[in-house]
């Protein structure tokens, strides 16, 4: 569902053109969400988001974004990771889940009105900014693109924060491109995570919710609904649905390989230059019959 799905900008663009020639307000609801996500072959929830399984997820918690970008430029996605100018609260806690998005513009009192009245509609009786976290599930992470602002831009103190955790479960986080405030508060949350551009003692002001779950942009990313939001200490990674099996069977072949080259370099058996340059016929064998070794161990 998509509280305030009147006035989502959509571009309609013209085969060709490199800028919109028509531009109108428009709807992005379950139909558009499952077209945008076509690739997705699996099961969906109600809204039409993609619903990507618990144990794919599982699959990439504690992976490093240096693990992803090969399979992800190979695909051709080259602007799902970013790096740059990112505050994780717990850099040793990766934050895996269910891409839900919110879209956040400066305010405007006759748009934000407007806004309110669909929302009071759809039984939102709070801040706009609670809205999404009120249709999080297990799972979510919640993506929040608040461009950029610090002073108001504050998405979420330890209240809400806390909501959060909850409803997501262990290892869920936000990732705000804004700020949060009682960071003190928000801290000690267990097993829960928040990457933000900065903490801010102001209250959310001067902004209204312009979407939930479609697209947007997150630092430099595009980010649709039900995509997989990998974190780590350096910044975050954003998954298409589509792509997620096949980035996991590559990370887990690259993070053996790891684990074999970092093994055999502790035991003296190759060089540093060895293991990070193309492996001879001889290593590739050693690997192989490690490999075989490995998985019988941990059947």
């Amino acid at each position: 569902m998509v509280f305030v799905s009147k006035f989502i900008l959509v571009f309609l663009i013209v085969s060709g053109t490199a800028t919109p020639l028509l531009s109108q307000y428009g709807v992005f609801g379950k139909e558009d969400l499952v077209k945008y996500t076509r690739k997705w072959e699996g099961e969906r929830f109600p809204d039409g988001r993609p619903k990507v399984s618990d144990e794919i997820i599982e699959k990439l918690r504690g992976v490093v974004l240096e693990d992803l970008m090969g399979p992800l430029y190979k695909a051709g996605y080259r602007n799902q990771i970013d790096t740059e100018g990112w505050l994780v609260m717990h850099p040793q806690r990766p934050v895996v889940g269910r891409a839900v998005t919110a879209s956040f513009m400066p305010y405007r009192p006759d748009i934000s009105e407007i806004i309110n009245e669909d929302g009071l509609k759809d039984g939102m009786e709070r801040g706009q900014n609670s809205w999404p976290i009120d249709r999080l599930v297990k799972g979510d992470v919640i993506v929040v693109d608040l461009f950029g602002k610090i002073d108001g831009g504050t998405y979420a103190g330890d209240n809400l924060a806390t909501t959060i955790a909850k409803r997501v479960g262990p290892g869920g986080g936000m990732i705000i491109d804004g700020a949060v405030r009682d960071a003190d508060g928000i801290y000690p949350i267990e097993n829960f995570n928040t990457i933000v551009r900065d903490y801010h003692h102001s209250g959310i002001s001067d902004v209204m919710l312009m979407s939930y779950n479609a697209p947007i942009r997150i630092g430099k990313i595009t980010c649709m609904p039900g995509d997989i939001v990998v974190s780590s200490m350096e910044g975050i990674a954003v998954i298409p649905v589509h792509l997620v099996e096949e980035v996991v069977d590559r990370v887990e072949r690259t993070q053996l390989r790891n684990t074999f080259g970092k093994l055999r370099m502790q035991e003296g058996v190759y060089t540093a230059g060895q293991v990070d340059s193309r492996w001879t016929e001889e290593m590739e064998e050693d690997y192989n019959k490690w490999l075989n070794e490995y998985r019988e161990k941990n059947k």
